[in-house]
Formats: structure tokens, sequence, C-alpha cells
């Protein structure tokens, strides 16, 4: 039960500071601008792996528990429990920023800023990115280590400063949908569900192609 605790815990973390960093710039008139947000996302996955990774390896996001599994790093019967805590962490944080900034239309969500199809790839080949960081940096299916929060972290960072204005660089179904449930904005949810799971498992046999001896 510790390690479900620890993902919903995670993930509130996660949704809480980078949707609320979304939402205070918009109420602040830009204060935190576009490198605050994205800095504020890297900086929190990179502290709740450091903080985390010992107890349920801080997936943080339902797309990279899956792929885990798929890699043959993570167990069947822990993902249901898995992917049930960090989606309710990430409707708690979004729940709480609801009543903390009930003005807030979006509540952080992520949205294409163009066209569909576009966003989706995106999210796909960040996710991509992202998962086979990741599956490198970590043990088994437990991102911990002196450098494997500051690698996820810094990737984070990185694609949430350049796409995040076109796709909204989520990455992540849980971080996505939580907003998008709260403030009823459910109309493009398909691809922030979709995308990065796909994009979290290509990023498995390429690891493995990696993987294999010269």
């Amino acid at each position: 039960m510790h390690k479900y605790f620890s993902e919903a815990l995670g993930t509130f973390a996660l949704v809480f500071c980078g949707t609320g960093a979304i939402i205070i710039n918009q109420e602040s008139g830009g204060v935190i601008t576009h490198v605050g947000i994205a800095i504020t996302f890297g900086l929190i996955v990179m502290a709740m792996i450091y903080a985390l990774g010992e107890v349920s390896g801080a997936h943080l996001n339902p797309a990279v528990t899956l792929a885990f599994w798929i890699a043959g790093r993570f167990p069947a019967q822990q993902i249901i429990p898995f992917l049930t805590g960090q989606i309710f962490g990430a409707l708690i944080a979004s729940g709480l920023l609801r009543f903390l900034f009930p003005a807030s239309e979006t509540l952080g969500a992520t949205l294409p800023a163009g066209a569909a199809m576009q966003s989706f790839i995106l999210e796909i080949v960040l996710t991509f990115f992202l998962m086979l960081v990741i599956l490198q940096v970590s043990h088994g299916s437990k991102e911990t280590g002196w450098f494997a929060g500051l690698a996820i972290g810094g990737v984070v960072l990185l694609e949430a400063m350049f796409a995040g204005p076109i796709c909204g660089a989520s990455m992540n179904p849980a971080r996505s949908l939580a907003p998008a449930v709260v403030s009823g904005h459910l109309e493009n949810i398909c691809i922030y569900l979709i995308a990065p799971v796909l994009g979290a498992f290509l990023a498995v046999p390429c690891n493995r192609i990696l993987q294999k001896p010269a």
C-alpha cells in the first residue's frame, strides 16, 4: 500500500505544482512566464524522483508504468493499483486548484494550439524520448540514483520548454486527464491519453536494441 500512496502523492505534487504554475501565470499576468512553467515541471519531477524513487519508483505517469510492464520490468498485478493511485492523486490536485482558483477556466489543461494531429504526433515523439531516457537511467522499474532525477527532470523541462506552446508537452495521461475532468474541457483528451502511451511503448524496443551487445 505504501507504493500506491507514494504514486498518488507524487502525482499530486506534479499536477499541483505544474498546472498550478500555469494557473498562477495566467492569474498574475505572466509573471512566471513559459520558461518558469517548464522549469517548474522539470524541478517537481526531479524532486519527486529523489523523494519517492526508493519507495515506488516514482513513475508518476500511467504511460511510464505501462511501458515498464511491456519491458518486463513491472508486475502485471500492480498495474491497476499504480494507475489508480496516479489518477487519484492528479484528480485531488486539480480539485484543490479548482478550490483555490475558481476563476481559472481550464486549470492548466493541455490543449492543442494548432491541428490535433500535430499535437498527437508531438506527444508521441516527446514521450518516446522521455521514456527512452527513463529506461536507460532506471534500475528495473525504479527511477532511482543520483543521476536519474536530474536526467528525467531535465528531459521534462527541455520538452516542456520547446513544445509546450504547441501541444502542452503533457507526456502523461494523468497530468492531462485530471484538469480536463475537473474543468470540463474534455474535447481533446483522447490525444493526451493515447499518444503518450504509444510513445512510451515505442521506446521499449528501441531501448532493447541499444542494450544488445555489439
